[in-house]
């Protein structure tokens, strides 16, 4: 008895849950496509964009990297700039970290 009143308790505890979720729908990026989807707080946006090509990051104006595997998931602000200093250090870091193996 007292499984199914846990097991019964707990679906309707999930099912509430994932029903106030929306539905998540995949999205493929095209090539320098930036996804901006405004969060509930008008201050903070999240964004998908492509990494930046790894030779353009030392440039003046770095690229997406067209054929990029990967995609960057971010949640902040939404005047970030995807090509901005801030995203160029952190994907050099990224990149050092793998090429040093200091990655998790």
């Amino acid at each position: 008895m007292k499984r199914s009143v846990s097991l019964l308790s707990n679906l309707l505890l999930s099912s509430t849950l994932f029903w106030g979720v929306p539905t998540a729908q995949g999205e493929i990026l095209g090539p320098g496509e930036i996804v901006k989807v405004p969060a509930e707080n008008a201050a903070y946006c999240h964004m998908k964009f492509p990494a930046m090509h790894e030779n353009s990051l030392s440039l003046a104006y770095p690229v997406f990297d067209d054929g990029a595997v990967h995609t960057v998931d971010f949640y902040g602000s939404c005047d970030y700039d995807p090509l901005g200093i801030e995203e160029i250090r952190t994907q050099r870091r990224v990149i050092l970290r793998g090429i040093y193996e200091e990655g998790e």
